[in-house]
């Protein structure tokens, strides 16, 4: 089995290599937010006039504005106002988290059915990164819920291959091992494409090196530390592992015996993420 899984596995990185399995490309409003991110002469009134064009992003983006996530005031009702309340960066990269959802769907029904599937871990690994973000770093929420949102982006590509190598489809054993064997290092291809910096390009890759060694928290930690917490009674693996010797924790200053859905404050916080992400 593990031969099949690691000679599929070639053969999808050499497709990707030569061209013929074409890399997923952000939607439209995502890459004209993201030149606005990288803008730095960018303002709200640039950034609005992208938006608008998508009344679903901006209902959205004024929901965020008015959540519990920011503990705001007075709520909002318009997309500018909800803009200036969040700001350039935040916005953007809440923006593109948004956005992405609409790359998780497929025509094939089984395909459909597994790419629901990465965003919703997806979402849930954002939310639980945002959490903890924004309690225990100095780190940006904002960045670091994108991070969670791209973490599996690599399942894409690999999942349009199997769509047209019905073998590979119909086989879910030897699926899942291509996915868990190079989803990593093709989402990191696919960031770096799409021209997400050096930080968010390695997320991918990154946050399977459980047992990296760095001299400051990441945003790789903060997915590292989420999917654990997400992933913990679902997947044997991750269950099996030691949490106290993995140093994502002592760097983000985290015990490893944290469950967040404990804390009153953050199991609210992290429900109202998951619903700011999922529609």
């Amino acid at each position: 089995m593990d031969n099949i899984a690691d000679r599929v596995s070639e053969n999808i990185i050499t497709a990707i290599k030569c061209d013929q399995l074409v890399l997923p490309t952000l939607p439209e409003v995502a890459l004209r937010v993201r030149e606005v991110a990288d803008d730095p002469t960018a303002d709200i009134e640039s950034l609005a006039s992208v938006i608008s064009c998508d009344p679903a992003l901006s209902a959205r983006l004024i929901r965020v504005a008015n959540s519990p996530l920011l503990r705001a005031g007075r709520p909002v009702d318009n997309l500018n106002n909800a803009l200036m309340r969040l700001g350039i960066e935040y916005a953007c990269n809440i923006a593109t988290s948004l956005a992405m959802e609409q790359m998780f769907q497929s025509t094939s029904d089984i395909i459909d059915m597994r790419m629901r599937d990465v965003w919703f871990s997806s979402s849930e690994v954002a939310a639980v990164s945002h959490v903890l973000c924004k309690h225990y770093t100095k780190l940006r929420p904002d960045q670091a819920t994108l991070a969670g949102i791209i973490h599996k982006i690599g399942v894409l590509p690999i999942l349009s291959y199997a769509e047209e190598n019905p073998t590979l489809l119909n086989d879910s054993i030897t699926l899942d091992k291509v996915i868990e064997k190079i989803h990593g290092p093709i989402g990191s291809l696919i960031l770096k494409t799409w021209g997400f910096n050096k930080n968010l390009a390695s997320i991918p890759e990154d946050h399977l090196k459980f047992y990296a060694q760095k001299s400051q928290p990441d945003y790789a930690d903060l997915v590292t530390v989420a999917v654990l917490q997400c992933d913990f009674f679902r997947d044997n693996r991750i269950s099996a592992l030691d949490f106290s010797s993995i140093p994502a924790f002592d760097r983000l200053g985290l015990d490893p015996n944290i469950d967040i859905g404990e804390s009153k404050v953050l199991a609210a916080e992290l429900e109202a993420a998951v619903d700011l992400l999922r529609t």
